[in-house]
């Protein structure tokens, strides 16, 4: 009985992990830039029809997320057109839901694209984090607003 429930409990976190599947070509679609160089940093968008977009940093990606017709030529029309949307835990650097993850903003710890959101799994993982390193503030991702975006990237 416990080998089926250990199958079981193993199985279901294969099929519930997620993967960031860039390589040494894979680049920042906002900021130009290869994503391997900084593998803790970096935050996937799928598409529906599946097109992998990589970004350098939280930060980045909000922006795509924000203002995809900014990039017209990847043609999202609207949130349907996202079949998932990764980021990678700071503290474990495995992929986690961006919707259900956490973000400090504020702190002493900066990404490739500069100032940045920091992601966590957990609420108390970020409020800790925030703790250590001066957060001043900690989002959950509908929090995130594309003012706070403009705010971090000196576009006010």
């Amino acid at each position: 009985m416990k080998k089926i429930l250990l199958a079981l409990v193993l199985m279901s976190s294969l099929l519930f992990s997620y993967s960031m599947d860039f390589d040494k070509e894979s680049e920042c679609l906002v900021r130009k830039m290869k994503v391997y160089k900084n593998p803790q940093w970096v935050s996937k968008i799928e598409l529906t029809d599946g097109k992998k977009l990589f970004f350098s940093s939280p930060k980045s990606m909000f922006e795509f997320y924000h203002q995809p017709g900014r990039w017209f030529d990847i043609g999202v029309k609207s949130e349907e057109d996202f079949k998932d949307i990764l980021v990678t835990d700071y503290n474990s650097h495995l992929p986690i839901n961006a919707k259900g993850a956490f973000y400090v903003y504020g702190s002493s710890i900066t990404s490739p694209a500069g100032d940045d959101l920091v992601p966590f799994k957990s609420y108390e993982e970020a409020q800790a984090f925030a703790s250590k390193y001066n957060g001043k503030r900690v989002f959950s991702f509908t929090d995130v607003k594309e003012s706070l975006i403009r705010l971090l990237n000196n576009n006010l």
